[in-house]
This record gives C-alpha cells, sequence and structure tokens, in this order.
C-alpha cells in the first residue's frame, strides 16, 4: 500500500509532494468518496477524486507505484476516467483565462493590475 499523497506526486498529479499533502488536508482529494487524509493509504482498483480549480479529475488506480514516474508511463499506473464535462470546464477556462492588451501600451498601472486581480480572482469561482 501507498500514501496518497506520494502516489498523486508519482502520477504527476501535483508537481510535488508537499502540494499533494496540502490539497489532502484542504479536502480536496477523496478516495472512493471519502475524503483523504495524506497518510491515508490507497490500493488497487480505489477511485480518487481530485479537485483542481473548478475540475473534479476521476482517477481509477490501475498499479500503485511510490517514485514519480516519467508522463508516458502514467497510463501503465492510473487510468482518467474524468468525464467529459469536466475536461470541458478546463477547456473554457483556459481559452477564457487569457487577457490581451493592445501592442505597446506599455506596463500595466497600479489601477490596471488591481483590476486584473480582481477579475482574476472572479474567474477562480
Amino acid at each position: 500500500m501507498v500514501r496518497i499523497d506520494k502516489y498523486l506526486w508519482a502520477i504527476r498529479v501535483y508537481k510535488t509532494r508537499s502540494e499533494a499533502a496540502a490539497a489532502c488536508k484542504g479536502g480536496r482529494v477523496e478516495v472512493n468518496g471519502v475524503e483523504a487524509k495524506p497518510a491515508r493509504e490507497v490500493r488497487e482498483g480505489d477511485v480518487l477524486s481530485v479537485r483542481k480549480t473548478a475540475v473534479r479529475y476521476t482517477y481509477k488506480i490501475l498499479q500503485l507505484v511510490e517514485n514519480r514516474q516519467p508522463a508516458k508511463n502514467v497510463a501503465l499506473y492510473v487510468e482518467d476516467q474524468t468525464p467529459d464535462e469536466e475536461l470541458l470546464k478546463r477547456d473554457t477556462k483556459l481559452s477564457a483565462g487569457t487577457m490581451q492588451r493592445e501592442r505597446g501600451a506599455g506596463r500595466p498601472t497600479k489601477k490596471d493590475r488591481r483590476e486584473l486581480d480582481r477579475l482574476r480572482k472572479l474567474q477562480d469561482y
């Protein structure tokens, strides 16, 4: 058996193990429908649900692994079962998240920066 934070890091859901542990502590990770603490051990066949921003990713554990894996090998250890509606949320957010400034407009002023921060905060919810 493997700790959930270590497994999420190994299959590249999070860049660092501490990010994975923080997500578990924050209630953004579930194992078989139950919130998981970082030390929770997972088994083959468990279904993981991970909430990142507004998207809820769903994975089924095929094989346990403790060490970080190359991206091309991740499919050997986990099956992505994320519904298409959730992936659509991610894609629309990515396309809507880009802000354009006029060419030659220079750096944003302090007022512009506050406005941009306010808009980004609204998009996160």
